[in-house]
């Protein structure tokens, strides 16, 4: 109705005001956005959209990589070299081990380690006995000085077996002076001898210089 008699409402110009150039906004009629450009950001670039640390420093970090070994603790631990009980042996073989063990007071020394031995010892004194009875006066001389002899060559190994079953039983080898005690000592000694071992012995007398076991 306006444009029939020659004139434009107010609230036309109101809507679309006209261009002015000065305007930064770019909002005006014939601005930038009417050419197709967006507005300049007035906001510089971040400077961190490409720094160093968008990337991870720690991604080949060697911390990532297990440096160190397996760990030792999960693995079952060795028992210590005396943390075994003493062997089971046969006669031949607890002869040989108390020779071999000539002077070793340290470490342990199983039962039949001991008996056998002990066995072993009353049949020589048995054979040189009979012997001296089949040779009668003339031989005896001769056999005393054997007899005497063994004694000397074995009093250190058998003290030193004794030692070690003592110790096999959980006793300190100084027991073995009970046999002092007159009638019972020896009874006591025997009893302590053929007791069974313990099986933490290892722990008080297993250090120094160990028996060989075979």
């Amino acid at each position: 109705m306006g444009v029939i008699f020659g004139y434009r409402p107010v609230w036309s110009d109101m809507t679309n005001p006209p261009f002015n150039p000065n305007d930064p906004s770019g909002q005006q009629p014939g601005g930038p956005f009417d050419q197709g450009q967006p507005p300049q950001n007035p906001y510089p670039q971040d400077p961190y959209q490409q720094a160093p640390y968008q990337q991870d420093p720690y991604q080949q970090a060697p911390y990532d990589q297990n440096q160190y070994p397996q760990n030792p603790y999960g693995a079952p631990v060795p028992a210590p070299e005396g943390g075994r009980p003493r062997p089971s042996v046969n006669m031949q073989q607890a002869v040989k081990l108390f020779f071999k063990n000539y002077a070793v007071f340290n470490g342990r020394a199983s039962r039949s380690e001991y008996w056998w031995m002990f066995v072993f010892s009353w049949l020589i004194s048995i054979i040189l006995s009979g012997l001296g009875r089949m040779i009668g006066d003339s031989g005896t001389t001769f056999l005393d000085v054997l007899s005497g002899v063994w004694g000397l060559a074995t009093i250190v190994p058998s003290l030193a077996i004794v030692w070690r079953r003592l110790h096999d039983t959980g006793r300190a080898g100084g027991w073995f002076f009970i046999v002092f005690v007159p009638i019972v000592g020896w009874i006591i000694l025997i009893v302590f001898l053929a007791s069974a071992p313990k099986a933490d012995a290892w722990q008080r007398f297993d250090n120094g210089k160990l028996p060989v076991e075979s």
